[in-house]
């Protein structure tokens, strides 16, 4: 039996091969797994999008934004994603979220000087 973090990268091989439907698959049964896994979230957004599934993207994008709100990442996606859509405000929405919060982070953790 695979552990969650064996199903994440048996995933980000599938994506790689091309396999998005096995992708998807994998991400959403390493989610099942462990739920706190970000980063697959990050993997299922970027396959569903790819496979052309927009709104569950936005769906699991929106859930990993309530997840971690200040996830930089989660916030592009969906605008990302909004875009793709032809939703501008939205999209342009969920830009500024994410150019605030890296910003925010670049103040909180300024590099050497």
């Amino acid at each position: 039996m695979l552990s969650a973090e064996d199903k994440y990268y048996d995933a980000i091989e599938k994506v790689a091969d091309g396999d998005l439907n096995g992708a998807i698959a994998a991400f959403r049964s390493c989610l099942a797994d462990d739920p706190s896994m970000l980063d697959a979230m990050h993997g299922l957004i970027r396959a569903l999008k790819d496979a052309g599934e927009l709104d569950e993207a936005i769906r699991v994008a929106h859930r990993l934004s309530e997840i971690d709100p200040e996830d930089v990442l989660a916030h592009t996606s969906l605008s990302i994603l909004y875009q793709n859509k032809g939703m501008i405000p939205e999209a342009e929405g969920e830009a500024l979220k994410a150019k605030l919060l890296g910003w925010k982070l670049q103040l909180q953790n300024p590099g050497p000087e």
